[in-house]
C-alpha cells in the first residue's frame, strides 16, 4: 500500500519524498525545500489521534516550545502545524548519520574517550530545555543522533522533546499501556524510578535516563538483568545498578568514571547531580583528571603471608663528567737529587781550583 504523505506538498513550501522512520505515534519523511535548496524531515503524526484533542493541543504548544530551544545540539525546528486531514506535524532538520543505538550494534562499545565528550554536549543541550521547563521524558540511545557537522564528527543532536511531551498522561502507579493502540510513556529499559511510578518529573529523571546511555555506550548492555519491561521497571525501582567494571570486565574505565554514573543512577532524585549541567562537568572533570591508572598496585599476596619486596635502592643523580682542569703534578720532594746537585757542585769548586793553580805554575 502506497503511503498516502509521499510526493506530498507541505505547506507550499516542502515536497516529502520518502519515509524514513516510522513509531508508535506517527512516521518521519526526508522531505526537500525547494527555494531554500534542503532537504528537511517531517515528523507527522497519525491521524488517529484527532479523536484526542488534549494531545492535538499539548503537541502544537510542546511544539512550539521546542522551536525555541537554540542549543547547537539540539535539533531544530523550522514549522509545525496541521494538514487538511488534521494530522499533526512538525518540520525539523534533516540529519545524515545514525543515533547511538545503530552505532553500538554496528561498531560495539565505546571508548570512555568518545563517549564522554558526547554525552557532555548532550547534557548542554538538555540544561537549555531544563532551564526553559521542558522534560524530555523519553531519553534513549534512539533519541540522540550522531552526525558530522562542518567536519566535526560525533556531533550529537537531541531529538523528541515534543513527541516525548506528547506521550505525557495521568499514570496510574505501575501502569505503563495508555491507550488501546499500546503508546508507552518512556522507554522502561531507560525510565527513572520516578517516572515508573507515575510521579511528577523534573530533570533529574532525564539525568538518570542519561546515566543508563552512558553505562550502554561503555558496556554495550544495561545496568540491569532483566527480560521483560516490567522486570527493567521493577529493578530500576528497587535493585542496585551492577558496576561498570563489573559488567565488562574486560574494559578499562578511567577512575572516578563509575561514581559519576553510580550517582545518576541514585533512586531519590535528590541524591542525583541537580542539574544536567554538573552532570557534564563531572564527566569533563572525570576525563581531564590526572590519570591515576599507572599507579603500582602493592602485589596480590596469599592471606596471612608477607610479601617479598626487593630492598629500595637510592636512584642518585649524578652529574655529567667535566673536562680536567688541575694543575700539572708538582716536583718529587725525595732528598736524592739535593744530594746529587751538591756533589756537582763541590766537584765544580775543586776542578776550578785546579785549573786556577795549573795557570799560575805556567807562569
Amino acid at each position: 500500500m502506497a503511503d498516502p504523505y509521499v510526493g506530498r506538498d507541505l505547506a507550499n513550501q516542502f515536497r516529502i519524498l520518502e519515509k524514513i522512520g516510522s513509531g508508535g505515534m506517527g512516521a518521519v519523511y526526508k522531505a526537500e525545500q525547494p527555494d531554500m535548496r534542503r532537504f528537511v524531515a517531517v515528523k507527522i503524526l497519525h491521524p488517529r489521534y484527532l479523536s484526542r484533542p488534549d494531545l492535538v493541543s499539548r503537541f502544537r504548544r510542546e511544539a512550539r516550545a521546542m522551536s525555541h530551544l537554540s542549543h547547537p545540539n539540539t535539533a531544530k525546528v523550522f514549522l509545525y502545524g496541521q494538514l487538511e486531514d488534521g494530522a499533526c506535524y512538525f518540520v525539523m532538520e534533516y540529519l545524515a548519520g545514525r543515533n547511538l543505538a545503530q552505532t553500538v550494534r554496528a561498531e560495539g562499545p565505546m571508548a570512555a574517550e568518545r563517549a564522554i565528550p558526547i554525552m557532555v554536549q548532550v547534557c548542554s543541550a538538555l540544561q537549555e530545555a531544563h532551564t526553559q521547563g521542558i522534560v524530555h521524558r523519553d531519553l534513549k540511545p534512539e533519541n540522540v543522533f550522531l552526525t558530522n557537522l562542518g567536519g566535526i564528527p560525533d556531533y550529537p543532536k537531541v531529538l523528541d522533546f515534543g513527541l516525548a511531551k506528547v506521550t505525557e498522561r495521568e499514570m496510574r502507579p505501575g501502569s505503563l499501556i495508555l491507550t488501546q493502540e499500546g503508546m508507552v510513556f518512556g522507554t522502561p529499559e531507560f525510565m527513572s524510578p520516578e517516572q515508573a511510578r507515575g510521579e511528577k518529573l523534573d530533570g533529574r529523571s532525564d539525568i538518570y535516563s542519561l546515566g543508563v546511555i552512558l553505562y550502554e555506550l561503555l558496556t554495550g548492555k544495561l545496568p540491569f538483568d532483566a527480560n521483560q519491561p516490567m522486570e527493567y521497571i521493577q529493578r530500576h525501582i528497587k535493585e542496585t545498578p551492577i558496576p561498570i567494571h563489573v559488567r565488562a570486565p574486560q574494559r578499562s574505565f578511567p577512575p572516578g568514571l563509575w561514581e559519576v554514573i553510580e550517582r545518576t543512577l541514585a533512586k531519590r532524585p535528590g541524591d542525583r547531580f541537580p542539574s544536567a549541567a554538573e552532570f557534564g562537568a563531572a564527566l569533563s572533570a572525570v576525563l581531564t583528571a590526572p590519570s591515576r591508572a599507572s599507579t603500582p598496585r602493592p602485589p596480590s599476596v596469599a592471606p596471612g603471608t608477607q610479601p617479598i619486596t626487593a630492598p629500595a635502592v637510592p636512584v642518585v643523580s649524578q652529574p655529567r663528567p667535566q673536562p680536567s682542569i688541575e694543575p700539572p703534578p708538582a716536583p718529587p720532594t725525595s732528598p736524592l737529587p739535593f744530594i746529587v746537585l751538591g756533589i756537582a757542585a763541590l766537584l765544580a769548586v775543586v776542578g776550578l781550583g785546579a785549573l786556577a793553580a795549573a795557570v799560575f805554575m805556567m807562569n
